[in-house]
C-alpha cells in the first residue's frame, strides 16, 4: 500500500490536536489569548480561530486550524470545546476540553479521528518562573477510534487510547502510561507482490492486536525513560522496546524547537549545513543510559520457518539449523569472540524453543552521545563493548 508522503505530513496534523488546549484556555480573553498565540508561533505552530463563544467559564473556539511551520497550508480541525475554566495561581484549570469528530483526506487517503478529550488540564501563569511554565500538563486523555481508510477499505483502525499522566512534582518524576484497547490493520492492501504473498502464505492479511507504554520524566536533570512500549499482534507475538536518556532537560526541549523552526524556515534548496551541525551540537547534550528491543513469540517464528522452508524446498528444521550456522560467521566480522559467542547461543536457544529473544544495551555508566557519535566515525566495531550490548533469550 502506497501513501504519499504528502499524505503522511497530513495525518501527523492530527498529534497537534493535543496542543489545542494551550491556546483554548484563553478563548475567553483575547488579549491573553494572541500572548499565547505568539508563544505558540515561537515553536513553530500556528493557531488560529473564526470565533469564539461562550464566557469566562465554558467557552467554544469555532473554526479551529492548526499549522506547523514546516507547511504552507493550515489544516481546519471545526470547533474546541472548553468547559469548567477557572483561574488558579494566576493560571487556567480547565476541567474538560474536547475537539470535534475530525476527517481529512488526500490522494485516496482518508483519516477519521474521535473527538480528543482531555481532563484536568493546567495552563501555568505567564511569566511563571517555574522551569516547567512553558509547558501544558494535563492528567488525562481519551480518544474513542481513529481509522485510516485507503478508498473504501479500512487499512488501520484502533479503539481506546487512553493516555494518564502524574505531572511532576515536589522533585519527583513525571510518570505516564498509555494504551489502546484494540488495533486492526488489513494488510492484504500492500501492494508490493513478494510483501503480499509473504503475508498471505502467513495468514496475516488481517491482523488485529494492542498496544501499551509506560515511563518516566524527570525535568530537574532530563532523565527521559521509557520503560515499556509493547506492540502485541495477536497470534504472532509482542514487540517491546526500552530505552533510558538523560539531559532530556525542558533547556533541551526549547533548544531543539528552537532550532526546528530556523529550519523550517530556510527555503527550499537553502543550504542547512550549518543548522545541521548546530543540531548535531545540540544532541551532544544527551547521554545514553540503555535500551533494549524485545520479540516475544506467538506463533510467528514457527510460520515464518514453514514459510522460507517451503520456498527453499527444506523442513523448518533444516532452516533453523541454516539460520544457526550461519550466525557466527556474520558475527565474525565485529571481531567481538564474546559477543559472537552470546549471540550464537541465544539464536540457537531461541530456533529450538521460540519463547523470546532480547537485544540490549546497559553501559556500566551513562555515555555521552558525543562519544557515542565518536566511536561510531572512528571505530564501530568497538560500540557494542562501549555500549554494553548483550543478547538472551527465552528469559524474563
Amino acid at each position: 500500500m502506497t501513501i504519499q508522503r504528502s499524505m503522511i505530513k497530513k495525518l501527523a496534523f492530527s498529534t497537534f490536536l493535543l496542543t489545542l488546549p494551550l491556546n483554548a484556555a484563553f478563548a475567553a480573553d483575547p488579549a491573553v489569548a494572541e500572548h499565547i498565540k505568539a508563544a505558540l508561533a515561537a515553536q513553530g505552530v500556528e493557531i488560529s480561530w473564526t470565533s469564539v463563544s461562550g464566557d469566562d467559564s465554558n467557552a467554544v473556539l469555532q473554526g479551529v486550524s492548526i499549522k506547523p511551520a514546516a507547511e504552507k497550508e493550515a489544516l481546519p480541525i471545526g470547533d474546541v470545546k472548553l468547559e469548567g475554566v477557572t483561574e488558579a495561581n494566576g493560571g487556567y484549570a480547565i476541567a474538560t476540553v474536547s475537539t470535534s469528530p475530525f476527517e481529512h483526506s488526500k490522494d485516496g487517503v482518508t483519516l477519521d479521528l474521535s473527538p480528543v478529550v482531555i481532563h484536568d488540564m493546567k495552563v501555568p501563569a505567564e511569566g511563571s518562573t517555574d522551569p516547567l511554565g512553558s509547558l501544558m500538563m494535563y492528567k488525562s486523555a481519551e480518544l474513542s477510534n481513529m481509522t485510516v481508510k485507503v478508498g473504501d477499505k479500512t487499512a488501520f483502525a484502533m479503539d481506546g487510547l487512553a493516555v494518564q499522566i502524574t505531572p511532576p512534582a515536589d522533585g519527583k518524576a513525571m510518570d505516564f502510561t498509555a494504551n489502546t484497547e484494540k488495533f486492526t490493520a488489513d494488510l492484504s492492501l500492500i501492494d508490493d507482490p513478494k510483501s503480499k504473498e509473504a503475508i498471505e502464505a502467513l495468514g496475516y492479511q488481517s491482523i488485529s492486536g494492542n498496544i501499551a507504554m509506560a515511563g518516566t520524566w524527570q525535568p530537574s536533570d532530563g532523565k527521559m525513560e521509557l520503560s515499556k512500549y509493547d506492540i502485541s499482534v495477536e497470534n504472532a507475538g509482542t514487540l517491546g522496546m526500552t530505552f533510558n536518556l538523560g539531559g532530556y532537560t525542558v533547556d533541551f526541549i526549547k533548544s531543539m524547537q528552537a532550532m526546528q523552526k530556523q529550519l523550517a524556515s530556510q527555503p527550499e534548496g537553502a543550504d542547512n549545513s550549518a543548522q545541521g551541525m548546530a543540531m548535531l551540537g545540540l544532541m551532544q547534550q544527551l547521554s545514553f543510559n540503555g535500551a533494549s528491543v524485545r520479540f516475544e513469540d506467538d506463533s510467528l517464528t514457527g510460520k515464518v520457518l514453514d514459510y522460507v522452508g517451503k520456498q527453499q524446498g527444506m523442513s523448518a528444521k533444516d532452516v533453523a539449523n541454516q539460520a544457526k550456522a550461519i550466525v557466527p560467521f556474520g558475527m565474525a566480522q565485529l571481531n567481538n569472540p564474546e559477543l559472537t559467542a552470546e549471540v550464537s547461543s541465544a539464536v540457537n536457544t531461541f530456533l529450538d524453543d521460540p519463547k523470546s529473544l532480547e537485544i540490549s544495551a546497559e553501559p556500566p555508566s551513562s555515555v555521552p552521545f558525543a562519544l557515542i557519535m565518536a566511536g561510531a566515525m572512528s571505530n564501530p566495531l568497538d560500540l557494542p563493548k562501549t555500549l554494553g550490548v548483550k543478547v538472551k533469550a527465552n528469559q524474563d
